[in-house]
């Protein structure tokens, strides 16, 4: 999950880290799709060696998305997580490796978090139905409309956890996807493939970055690796960070508030389930060929540059006169700690630090205060010097009274913004709106279905005049009902929600008014806050708490068996005396299984995903473990003001318990539950291209019983151990396509082997260090940099990662042709600054017609906004004239052009031709070429002159 609103702030802090990248899409010719040659150099002017995929992030956009309907079936669930691979291979194009790893079990701190995210998503999915068929029938028995209800099961997004039926269909398509490309695909041609699918304990993102630690350590490794991590997770940035390699980058999908849903019952845009209507859908398009289209665009990835972040924090955190050396490497690791306060996936965040209040900033700024008496660094390589964060920690408890009543402070102030806002918007609206046939409608509604349109007004006025004498007089204070009629005598009480106040959530913390403290911890811990022993207990699991993390961040999991066990955080000023607290964990844990898992954070409402002798523990009132099971819990805002912010208040499980019940059942268990209960490894594919192919193979053919090392010399340096793979691909084998509507590989050459990290003693310490031979990139940032960084100016991110590129150009004779129809002001398309034309400029659409003379559309006319071009390739670099969704009706003229399925020549001129097609010919007067332009639109004319400026045409 990641820390929430951590990417927003950094991004507006540091705007230059932020790369828009160049995709190059597929190519459709003569109605067959040509994909993307990812063997190509990098259009972004980069090469990445590695990939790596955290697929969670993938798959559930790819299986449950907001933004457009759903998958049908679990079929086109892998399709689309496969398109979706396509997508991110094309744009990144590693050289070397990809590494696809899915979350497995995790380790029980995470569970905890699991929990309660399913145990909310399967509340709130039962309520959305609940909700949803109230809704339905409440517009049926109105007589609206609705689509009929598609009868399909709601997917439930839980079975996207390890040890379900789908996750192992899911390694099985992934397997078959690898193997398909290896074939087929030339981008993959030398590529070496991991896969860590959810059979493998770990987390997506900490398996990979297990991986590249246990790579640094060994000799042949490249310390000048260009690494690409693809995730929406904003923990993925500090992740980046702890590795200390110059080279790391980070691809995420660009995120775009306010996304228009489609509404769950009538499947239209603009409203919610809860407001929706029954009204019948508008036709859209003259022949309502667009009904089925959304509007949306594909989402547009965007690169987070580590190491321009780096240079932001050289600069922000370098400090003079240190009474020891300053080392920017161990400084960078104490700002990734100081950002585990503010929230993370195992750890609540301390009640006085916010992100969105500058919390990270006034940790920077106490830190660069306090170090000078810490006499050293808060960290190194993931160990945490306590004494040394106690200093920071009172630091921050000093001011922590001041941070709550600013905050009060600035809630109420912006309540009283929004309810003066409410006040304007009530002003702006007119008073009273005459409704039934006499409603005003936007213009070309009139004739859409259900509209009441009078067919004799004056009549239709005379009735409603005859009708208000004889009703009783109507004062002027007398509200109106929506149809325009007057509301009963005293009028109608107005509805809370009409209020201009909104009803707030209880607070009876009050963190603002004295006795804060002893009031937090008697509402959340329901204990006195004199009982200093609790109190310590709790400072004393979180100071583990972030130790844990740190370790896990930098060396790995610490223990699988750890967990904070309350649901709320100590505030800083009671880090007291946490110096001599013990910060070591239990060695030689090990992660639960994959339905043990299942068993620790479904609800009972996801046991269908379980056997059912183990599902029957969730729901029986017998069973012993009944308590971790509560079909209904309460959700502290905890000062918040939505439920998604709050904290659902748990049971937390008890693993002694957990496995003592499920002693019970494990007899019951099938074969294939057997094998989905048991934890795996990672699986490498290579192609027959590859210098690795022949050695795997002799391995098969040699029946190799032991595992075997990796010749890192075959593989960029990649050390590890092969072992044999009971369910291999093989060459000259048939992979089998789990996907009916994928063929199968008949032809196959590609071969897989399981692989293992190289292995180090459980004391092993990774060095937090840039290695030696590492060459830092060159500087990106410039002094104007800082200043947009600091002034508030918008900030627009460069595109792909050569500084240089230079954008289109035109002289100022094209821009006279064009007649500056660009719209300005917004930024749109590549002339979004062309200079305004003169005032004297008159922009009509067509010339005075003289008698006689044709008409010609007037190739410098302004167009509107709307209409306006919004900077496509010139019409000779153009492969077919196609216009997109939603664009304006053609008129006569652009009729002529639109040619179906047939490719522009640079050399022929038919479709550029007039109306009755004529090809060009050649004039009389000194050989000059003549073209006869017709009827053209004007947008057509200007492009065609641009691309002729340089002959000597005439037009005519």
């Amino acid at each position: 999950m990641g820390v929430p609103a951590f990417f927003r702030w950094l991004s507006r802090k540091y705007p230059s880290i932020i790369v828009n990248c160049v995709e190059e899409k597929p190519k459709e010719c003569n109605g067959v799709k040509v994909p993307v040659d990812a063997s190509k150099p990098n259009p972004n002017d980069v090469e990445f060696d590695n990939l790596y995929l955290d697929m969670n992030g993938i798959i559930h956009p790819c299986t449950h998305p907001e933004d457009k309907p759903a998958p049908k079936n679990e079929d086109e669930m892998m399709v689309a997580i496969f398109e979706y691979i396509d997508r991110l291979f094309n744009i990144v194009r590693p050289r070397r490796l990809l590494y696809m790893a899915i979350d497995g079990v995790a380790p029980r701190a995470k569970m905890n978090q699991q929990r309660s995210r399913r145990f909310r998503a399967s509340k709130e999915g039962m309520e959305a139905a609940v909700e949803k068929q109230r809704v339905r029938e409440e517009i049926l028995a109105k007589g609206g409309f609705l689509p009929p209800e598609e009868i399909k099961e709601r997917f439930d997004s839980n079975c996207i956890t390890p040890g379900t039926e789908f996750m192992d269909n899911l390694a099985k398509c992934l397997r078959y996807y690898i193997a398909d490309r290896l074939n087929n695909d030339p981008g993959w041609k030398n590529l070496t493939v991991i896969l860590s699918d959810a059979s493998a304990p770990g987390e997506g993102e900490h398996k990979i970055m297990d991986y590249i630690r246990r790579q640094r350590a060994q000799p042949n490794h490249d310390p000048n690796t260009h690494h690409c991590l693809c995730g929406a997770d904003a923990d993925l940035i500090m992740l980046g960070l702890a590795t200390h390699e110059p080279n790391f980058t980070i691809i995420r999908e660009e995120f775009k508030p306010n996304k228009p849903k489609p509404c769950g019952l009538c499947n239209q845009f603009g409203h919610e389930v809860k407001d929706c209507e029954g009204l019948p859908r508008e036709k859209k398009g003259k022949h309502d060929e667009l009904a089925d289209s959304l509007p949306c665009a594909e989402g547009e990835f965007i690169f987070l540059r580590l190491n321009v972040l780096r240079e932001y924090l050289e600069r922000e955190l370098t400090m003079a006169s240190l009474p020891f050396t300053f080392d920017v490497e161990r400084s960078i690791d104490d700002w990734v700690f100081m950002c585990f306060f503010v929230g993370n996936d195992f750890l609540p965040h301390l009640p006085s630090l916010e992100i969105r209040e500058g919390a990270i900033d006034r940790l920077v700024n106490i830190y660069k205060n306090v170090v000078h008496k810490t006499g050293g660094y808060l960290t190194e390589s993931g160990y945490v010097n306590l004494q040394r964060v106690q200093m920071i920690m009172l630091a921050v408890g000093e001011v922590e009274d001041s941070i709550f009543k600013k905050r009060k402070d600035d809630e109420d102030s912006f309540r009283r913004r929004q309810k003066e806002k409410r006040k304007r918007m009530k002003r702006d609206q007119p008073a009273f709106s005459p409704g039934g046939i006499l409603t005003p409608h936007a213009l070309g509604s009139r004739n859409s279905p259900g509209s009441q349109v009078a067919s004799n007004p004056r009549q239709a006025a005379y009735e409603m005049r005859m009708q208000n004498n004889s009703s009783p007089s109507i004062s002027p204070n007398t509200s109106f009902t929506s149809d325009g009629s007057p509301s009963p005598i005293g009028g109608i009480k107005r509805k809370a929600e009409d209020s201009d106040s909104e009803p707030e959530p209880e607070d009876n913390v009050r963190l603002w008014e004295a006795g804060w403290k002893q009031r937090y911890y008697k509402n959340k811990f329901d204990v006195d806050a004199a009982d200093e022993k609790f109190r310590r207990k709790v400072v004393q699991s979180y100071v583990e708490g972030l130790c844990w993390v740190l370790r896990y961040y930098y060396q790995g999991c610490a223990s699988w068996k750890w967990y904070y066990p309350f649901h709320y955080a100590p505030f800083a000023s009671d880090f007291e005396g946490i110096a001599d607290m013990p910060s070591d964990f239990e060695k030689g844990t090990k992660p639960f299984k994959p339905l043990e898992q299942l068993m620790g954070v479904f609800p009972a409402a996801s046991g269908n995903f379980l056997p059912p002798s183990w599902r029957k523990l969730m729901s029986d009132p017998d069973s012993s473990i009944i308590d971790f099971y509560p079909e209904d819990f309460a959700i502290d805002l905890n000062g918040k003001k939505y439920a998604w912010q709050g904290v659902a208040l748990l049971p937390f499980v008890d693993e002694r318990r957990l496995r003592a019940a499920l002693e019970e059942v494990y007899p019951d268990l099938t074969p294939e539950e057997t094998k989905r209960n048991s934890l795996g490894g990672d699986v490498l594919f290579v192609g027959k291209h590859h210098p690795l192919h022949d050695f795997i193979l002799e391995l098969y053919q040699t029946g190799s019983t032991e595992p075997v090392d990796v010749p890192p010399e075959l593989c960029h340096g990649i050390q590890g151990k092969f072992s044999l793979d009971e369910e291999a691909v093989l060459p000259d084998q048939i992979v089998c396509s789990p996907v009916p509507m994928l063929r199968d590989l008949t032809q196959n050459t590609a071969i897989s082997i399981n692989f293992k990290d190289p292995q180090f003693a459980e004391d092993y310490i990774f060095k937090a260090v840039m290695l030696p031979g590492a060459r830092k990139p060159a500087p990106v940032l410039k002094p104007s940099d800082w200043e947009k960084s600091s002034n508030g100016r918008q900030w627009k991110p460069q595109l792909g990662f050569n500084r240089d590129r230079r954008p289109v150009h035109l002289d100022q004779a094209a821009f006279r042709t064009l007649g500056h129809v660009m719209p300005r002001g917004s930024g749109a398309g590549i002339y979004g600054n062309a200079a305004p034309p003169p005032a004297t400029y008159q922009g009509n659409l067509y010339r005075p017609l003289l008698r006689g003379q044709a008409q010609i559309p007037k190739l410098m006319s302004n167009m509107r906004p709307q209409d306006s071009w919004r900077g496509p390739p010139p019409l000779f670099q153009q492969q077919r004239f196609d216009r997109g969704v939603g664009a304006e009706p053609l008129l006569p003229w652009n009729r002529m052009l639109q040619t179906q399925n047939a490719a522009f020549q640079p050399n022929q001129y038919q479709m550029l031709a007039g109306p009755g097609g004529y090809p060009p010919r050649r004039d009389d007067r000194g050989g000059r070429q003549v073209i006869q332009c017709g009827l053209w639109d004007e947008k057509h004319a200007a492009l065609f002159v641009l691309s002729h400026a340089s002959q000597d045409t005439i037009f005519s």
